[in-house]
């Protein structure tokens, strides 16, 4: 593979740039702090792959495009599980240190805060997922194919990252695989090449997404168009699932969208995209753009249809408008949750009030022993997260009125706009916009143990 594949100047470039998009005074978070790295922001993530199926073997240039959000001595990358076997700066190549989950770059000279510069790596290993508290995540094989299912700290399975999920950059993607095999990443498709049986794959993504966003998912897939009221998008499954995928997902789809369009505001995102596997996935994976199902999620009779509800809801709620901390992810999960309930009163089935009551009931009958809005990263996927959550969100709703709670949750997500947020945002923002100050609300449903009453 090349060594370098985009022209350098040997110097460093310093000049302006907007401070609101480079997230500046980042610190570790308080969940994943071994994660992600203080000082600088990658603005794009230019990954070149050759990943071989047969033999889980990758090899990967990245080359990341870099500002210096504070003066740097030093500059440390996030790689688990894989080799770095050089590294340039600028073109130039500097000594680097690894550990199990660090690249860390001996700079030759310090880099003065607002510099622009290059960072590229060479790197390869076999990729497999890391061992978390919340279980094995990353770039996974799967029976003939690949997936990437990262959430909260799996990306530096695949490529050197600064991996805290404030820290969101614009990615190209490419990868190179068998010619039989059709791969899938974020963004919009830039076409493909083939050489010597082996297919290359582009991808642009120009919105900006968070490492743990960025996805490849690799398999024996057809293709077919999903329309969406004007949003592109495609749908990718295995041949023998067509039947069932059609009659779950692409009959399905079109109208959650224009329902989530009505309560949310537009589609947010340049594209939807609808992967499902040939194997059996115990819960599907969220990604900027794109939700990746198994084929039990596709049975034929709708089984899983809140499921492919909530991860459409993901595409406004974690993906556009994402978390600046995972101590606030609620902020994905009840509203996507929430979107499983409005879903479930647009297609005829039981109202969002009556799925708030039953679940309500569920939850009262649970430990109440919990803190949504900083639950601790052992409980940060419990379902009592998603669940009291979205009970959040209903008590707003009924305390605002459907008018003014729809007016709030559109504007939120046309303002927060693929940024990043935290419950206190959230907080100021409806009592900006409303003239209402809900503290009394959101300290009883987000910051103490004991279930309120439903409003």
């Amino acid at each position: 593979m090349p060594k370098s594949r985009v022209a350098r100047k040997n110097e460093f470039h310093t000049g302006p740039h907007d401070p609101a998009s480079h997230p500046a005074g980042i610190v570790a978070d308080a969940y994943a702090p071994d994660s992600g790295n203080p000082g600088y922001h990658v603005e794009l993530y230019d990954l070149e792959l050759d990943y071989r199926v047969r033999t889980n073997r990758l090899v990967g240039v990245a080359v990341l495009s870099v500002v210096a959000t504070e003066h740097l001595v030093r500059l440390e990358l996030d790689l688990v599980g894989l080799k770095a076997s050089e590294v340039r700066v600028n073109g130039k190549r500097v000594r680097h240190l690894e550990t199990a989950t660090k690249v860390k770059l001996v700079l030759p000279e310090a880099i003065p805060a607002g510099t622009r510069f290059t960072v590229e790596v060479d790197y390869g290993g076999k990729p497999v997922p890391r061992r978390t508290r919340w279980g094995r995540i990353g770039w996974e094989e799967l029976t003939d194919g690949a997936l990437v299912a990262s959430q909260p700290t799996g990306a530096p399975t695949w490529f050197p990252c600064n991996d805290h999920p404030a820290q969101k950059s614009r990615y190209r993607i490419s990868v190179s695989c068998e010619r039989e095999y059709r791969v899938v990443t974020n963004g919009v498709p830039g076409g493909h090449t083939e050489r010597a049986g082996r297919r290359t794959w582009r991808y642009y993504q120009d919105i900006p997404a968070a490492p743990y966003l960025a996805t490849v998912q690799i398999g024996r897939y057809d293709e077919e168009h999903l329309d969406l009221d004007g949003v592109p998008g495609s749908l990718y499954y295995p041949q023998r699932l067509r039947s069932r995928v059609r009659h779950d997902i692409a009959q399905r789809v079109p109208s959650m969208m224009r329902t989530f369009v009505d309560a949310f505001g537009p589609y947010p995102l340049a594209k939807y995209v609808v992967v499902v596997t040939d194997d059996v996935l115990e819960i599907p994976i969220e990604a900027q753009g794109m939700a990746t199902f198994g084929a039990n999620h596709a049975d034929g009779n709708g089984g899983s249809d809140r499921l492919i509800a909530h991860e459409l809801a993901h595409q406004w709620f974690g993906n556009s408008v994402g978390v600046a901390r995972w101590q606030d992810i609620w902020l994905n999960e009840g509203f996507a949750c929430y979107a499983e309930w409005i879903w479930s009163e647009a297609s005829g089935g039981p109202t969002a009030h009556a799925r708030a009551l039953a679940y309500y009931a569920k939850v009262k009958a649970q430990p109440q022993d919990l803190l949504v809005a900083d639950p601790g990263a052992a409980r940060m996927f419990d379902d009592r997260v998603y669940k009291r959550g979205a009970l959040t969100v209903h008590a707003l709703r009924r305390t605002l009125g459907e008018e003014v709670f729809f007016a709030v949750v559109r504007s939120w997500t046309q303002a927060h706009r693929h940024g990043t947020a935290t419950t206190e945002d959230f907080e100021a923002y409806v009592a900006r916009e409303t003239g209402r100050d809900l503290g009394g609300l959101f300290d009883a449903w987000l910051r103490t143990p004991a279930l309120p009453q439903l409003p």
